[in-house]
């Protein structure tokens, strides 16, 4: 994060240090924080994905998902993606669980109809780009930061990955074309 680290250790247990308010402290998350399978980071947050396929997130006040709307939703998490201020996460079923700031892709509403069978994601500081299974791709959060693909919409097809910048996506094609989108 801004102000902290995590070491995710052999014994998939973490040790974390830094400012206490962006994750630094476990104090309060030690207990939940057993059979760590990855560690990602926000700016302000960290998120766990736990051997049982279930998530904890911790750091500045307010990002918690341990009371959030998404709690119940975070089971069976496949692979967590984040932006500077949200999360992204893969379900099992294939659909995504996205929450944090709505300005950097933690609101996830406008496309959740179409987050189904998604494969992979990709985040730049504030958006979010899903590759689904049919090779097409959605994308969610600041619009400025590739949250809005409509420009180029109709060229991602058959897409076979997604790399970002801070606030730009590009994706490589099966004809081996690139398509670029943001800023």
């Amino acid at each position: 994060t801004d102000g902290a680290f995590a070491a995710l250790l052999a014994d998939r247990s973490l040790v974390m240090w830094g400012g206490e308010e962006y994750g630094g402290d476990s104090y309060g998350a030690q207990n939940h924080l057993k059979n760590v399978q990855e560690v990602h980071a926000t700016r302000i947050a960290f998120t766990a994905i736990l051997a049982d396929g279930s998530v904890f997130v911790w750091g500045k006040s307010g990002v918690s998902v341990g009371t959030s709307r998404v709690h119940d939703q975070l089971r069976n998490v496949q692979q967590v993606q984040s932006t500077h201020g949200a999360i992204a996460a893969i379900l099992a079923n294939g659909c995504v669980v996205a929450h944090g700031d709505p300005d950097a892709g933690g609101d996830s509403s406008e496309v959740q109809d179409q987050l189904r069978h998604v494969q992979k994601i990709e985040a730049t500081d504030s958006a979010f780009a899903a590759i689904l299974a049919d090779r097409s791709v959605v994308t969610w959060g600041d619009p400025d930061a590739g949250g809005d693909s409509s420009r180029v919409q109709d060229h991602l097809r058959n897409v076979q990955q997604i790399q970002a910048t801070g606030s730009a996506f590009s994706a490589i094609l099966a004809d081996r074309s690139v398509v670029a989108w943001g800023n």
